[in-house]
């Protein structure tokens, strides 16, 4: 929306005023591996019987969690809950003995790391009574099985598929146990008669039955699995290596719960340590005091103009499409470019393989239905819509004015999206998959303000659409795997304000190329190509820079002359970029370069990124990490037109960004991650810019100008407790300072507009008997910067027939602190193949009086306060299966 944002500046309006899925850091975007085949047990060795417990009677379960080797050996494991009595200790001797046939990722024997539970169950020789002495000529061994237990187990609620699960018969421990494949199925020999069954399967309660079967029966089962606990979900991945400093995760079902979210992991970001507190109905990204547009977002590695819909609302995409959330504040790789800022990029996730599944959600903002499932073994689908009705909600809970007039904010929005994947059966190698996905979105935000102290009716309609088409190929051939995404967009932004109306269509065409080469063990190298060409094809209704004025009654807008402007803008942005991993001992050093070629307007621009990021392993537990790096980002081709729109000689925004940090672990469940960065930002484009002199002598006033200045330093504390049984959390906290200023100016530093010296957010969750969880989020901000209003005596100005605003020292007051208490609560109700859940996600429940904003009444003698959201519940409903 470039030529949106240059129209809103003609207009006078601020240009920023607009605005599971693990958290994870993506290895250059290039390849996740996938678990093509699950281990298989080969060998089962018997445990020797605690002697102390055999002659108590004593029976156990011991889990462990066991490393199956790329040979299917077992060369660690470990007990997870200890029962004592030696049962720890038999159960390892044995477990190290067992035979697998090993794991593949990608095709690719690999050691992977399963849950295994050891059952000691006494036999009746075991319990002292002598067995029937068999037959003459009898083989006293155990009798070959005769009869076949068939089954697949699902887990309860969500129809999934349950992937290398034991089942075993407990009351015929001679028998082999069975594990279940990637698509839940499970084949178990037995002898005929009762038989207890017992399913023991990661993430999930243990399940026992009992089938009785005849000789040469052969029976096929189904059995639904109930998940340990609903909602909190661990998935067991191999560990990738940080390659930025500051990084992130949160699992995909944890960010559905915290409160103030509505459900929606994206908007999870925003409690993150360095994210400032935007106001609510902007929707923007304030990272670590930069402004808001220098800081990108992107879908599946393409730029996107919103991250969530206007008005406050929720992300753009559905939460279930979600696979991961790269957020990153600074210091990011060399593969992201064209932001000063930091980097948001939402990954989406492949439909379902093993059968279709679908989620329906229905609150007081919104109803959204998603779909997945699979076409063949190699193809499935999956897509997703939405639509908002929030208009309808906001006029009835925003206050009321007490001087009789009225402030209504009317957001409206939808989105979609729908992808496909091909290649790639499931439980088998390939080298080869891709997939197409398609997704859009359209807000519309109406402001109307009338009557009261206002003096002047204001009506603001803001209209934006996107839509993406995206492809991609992932190729992976031993250590070489290859991504290639390209892609087709289309945008629109319309803007009405009084008697001034603006348009922009934008026409996008891309292509990202990312290679990976993992040389060795020590050495990775990544290299790929970004480019991006874009149309815009503007057109605007605005007031003449000169010409007559007609002089209205007092208190209303001046009538004036207006002209059309129409402009059709062709920008291209080319960049190459190279990084390798280095590892020495204890230490990780990644250094990276981006090259980049734009052609902007007719003009050509280049840039050229340094980067350096560095770990040293300090402690088993404790790591030192720290960045440094150039960060460019290209002006708008918009900014570029000649006066008295633009400035033809603008270049690239620049800033230097640092940060040292440290990362400790205390137990499995807690940690904490300390953070300190300097940015500085530099060539930063600002208005207006100079008054030149022109070879005839006349006179021309520059739009803008690259000599903005601007600074931030501060510290980031994020403390938190990983996914348990029962709790998650976390406290964040960030003291900074942003500061900016004009080069070749004496005058100093001042805050900027995003300043905010205390963040602090805490969040906990906790899940409680009979399916209900609760949780809450307090956040606490520094009130923003704002410049003081002086009264005193009405400065009139007959030409303009306005009035005109006197002010303080530049940002030398601030807007009242905020401070919110929100708190969710969930209940599940599971049945065999769906689920149903209900949720109250309360917003301000201590109904807090904070202020979002401000407006002056004509004559600049009193400002107005725009309140924040009182208290506002969203109860829902959302049934999957």
């Amino acid at each position: 929306m470039r030529l949106l944002a240059a129209c809103l500046l003609v207009l006078g309006l601020p240009a920023g005023a607009y605005e599971g899925a693990k958290v994870v850091e993506v290895d250059a975007g290039v390849h996740v591996p996938v678990l093509t085949k699950a281990p298989e047990l080969l060998e089962l060795v018997d445990a020797d019987y605690p002697p102390d417990a055999l002659a108590q009677g004593l029976t156990a379960s011991v889990r462990m969690q066991i490393t199956i080797g790329a040979d299917g050996s077992v060369p660690d494991a470990e007990v997870l809950e200890a029962v004592g009595h030696g049962f720890d200790e038999a159960a390892l001797a044995a477990v190290k003995r067992f035979r697998f046939s090993p794991a593949e990722l990608d095709g690719t024997p690999a050691a992977v790391q399963v849950e295994y539970t050891y059952h000691f169950v006494l036999r009746v020789a075991d319990a002292g009574v002598e067995p029937e002495a068999p037959d003459a000529g009898q083989d006293a061994g155990p009798p070959p099985p005769n009869a076949k237990l068939l089954g697949r187990l699902v887990s309860r609620g969500s129809r999934t598929r349950i992937e290398g699960a034991t089942v075993r018969c407990t009351n015929q421990p001679d028998l082999i146990d069975a594990l279940s494949n990637a698509e839940g199925f499970f084949e178990l020999p037995l002898h005929a008669g009762p038989c207890a069954v017992q399913v023991v399967a990661s993430e999930h309660e243990p399940f026992l039955t009992t089938e009785k079967l005849e000789r040469g029966e052969q029976r096929e089962v189904v059995y639904y699995v109930r998940p340990k606990t609903q909602g909190y979900e661990t998935v067991v991945r191999a560990e990738r290596e940080k390659k930025e400093v500051v990084r992130r995760t949160l699992d995909r079902n944890e960010l559905q719960k915290i409160p103030g979210s509505f459900g929606d992991p994206v908007r999870v970001i925003q409690n993150f340590p360095g994210v400032a507190r935007a106001p609510f109905l902007s929707g923007q990204l304030i990272v670590r005091g930069a402004q808001p547009d220098q800081t990108l977002t992107f879908l599946d590695g393409v730029e996107i103009p919103i991250l969530y819909h206007l008005g406050g609302g929720p992300s753009v995409v559905n939460s279930e499409f979600l696979d991961r959330i790269d957020f990153f504040p600074g210091g990011f790789g060399a593969r992201y470019g064209r932001a000063v800022g930091g980097v948001i990029d939402v990954a989406t996730r492949k439909g379902a393989t093993d059968t279709y599944h679908g989620v329906a959600k229905i609150d007081l903002q919104d109803t959204s239905l998603f779909f997945e499932a699979p076409i063949t073994d190699s193809v499935s689908v999956a897509a997703a819509v939405r639509r908002s009705y929030i208009d309808a909600l906001l006029p009835l809970v925003l206050p009321k004015d007490p001087e009789g007039g009225s402030l209504l904010i009317l957001p409206r929005y939808w989105d979609y999206q729908a992808r496909a994947d091909f290649g790639g059966k499931r439980g088998e190698p390939t080298r080869s998959t891709g997939s197409v996905m398609a997704f859009g979105s359209d807000d519309a935000l109406q402001l109307v303000a009338t009557g009261g102290g206002r003096n002047r009716d204001v009506n603001v309609d803001f209209h934006t659409t996107f839509h993406r088409v995206v492809g991609t190929w992932n190729y992976r051939e031993g250590n070489v795997s290859l991504k290639t995404t390209p892609y087709l967009g289309y945008d629109l932004g319309t803007l009405r304000f009084g008697a001034s109306s603006v348009r922009a269509d934008e026409y996008e065409v891309g292509l990202r190329e990312d290679l990976a080469v993992e040389v060795n063990s020590h050495l990775t190298v990544r290299a790929g190509v970004d480019t991006v060409f874009d149309r815009i094809a503007g057109s605007a209704e605005l007031p003449v820079l000169s010409g007559n004025q007609y002089v209205p009654f007092p208190g209303a807008e001046p009538k004036v002359e207006s002209q059309r402007v129409a402009r059709q803008l062709d920008s291209f942005d080319g960049a190459i970029f190279l990084e390798t991993d280095l590892k020495i001992g204890k230490l990780t050093l990644t250094p990276g370069l981006r090259a980049s070629h734009a052609l902007l307007d007719g003009q050509t621009r280049h840039a050229f990124d340094p980067r350096l990021w560095a770990r040293y392993e300090l402690l088993e537990s404790t790591a030192l990490k720290g960045s440094i790096g150039l960060y460019t980002q290209p002006p708008s081709a918009t900014d570029m037109e000649p006066p008295p729109f633009g400035t033809p000689s603008l270049t690239h925004e620049r800033a230097f960004q640092s940060s040292l940090g440290v990362s400790h672990r205390f137990t499995d469940y807690i940690n904490v991650d300390l953070t300190g960065f300097y940015n500085r930002r530099f060539e930063n484009v600002s208005s207006p810019g100079p008054t030149v002199t022109n070879p005839d002598g006349s006179v021309t006033s520059q739009r803008f100008a690259n000599d903005g200045l601007g600074r931030a330093y501060g510290l980031e504390v994020m403390l938190r407790h990983e996914v348990s049984k029962r709790f998650f959390g976390w406290v964040a906290y960030t003291l900074a300072r942003s500061e900016e200023r004009t080069a070749g100016s004496d005058k100093p530093y001042v805050l900027t507009s995003f300043d905010q010296t205390h963040i602090l957010t805490v969040v906990g969750s906790v899940r409680l008997p009979y399916g209900f969880e609760i949780g809450s989020r307090f956040r606490y901000v520094t009130g923003r910067p704002k410049s003081p209003l002086v009264t005193g005596y009405d400065e009139y100005r007959a030409d303009a027939n306005s009035f005109a605003i006197k002010l303080g020292a530049s940002r030398s007051a601030r807007v009242k602190d905020f401070a919110q208490l929100d708190v969710r609560i969930d209940k599940t109700f599971q049945f065999d193949s769906w689920s149903l859940g209900l949720f109250l996600d309360v917003q301000n429940i201590l109904n807090i009086k904070n202020v979002e904003g401000s407006f002056y009444d004509y004559r600049f003698r009193q400002e107005y306060e725009v309140p924040g959201i009182p208290f506002l519940p969203i109860l829902g409903v959302k049934g999957s299966f």
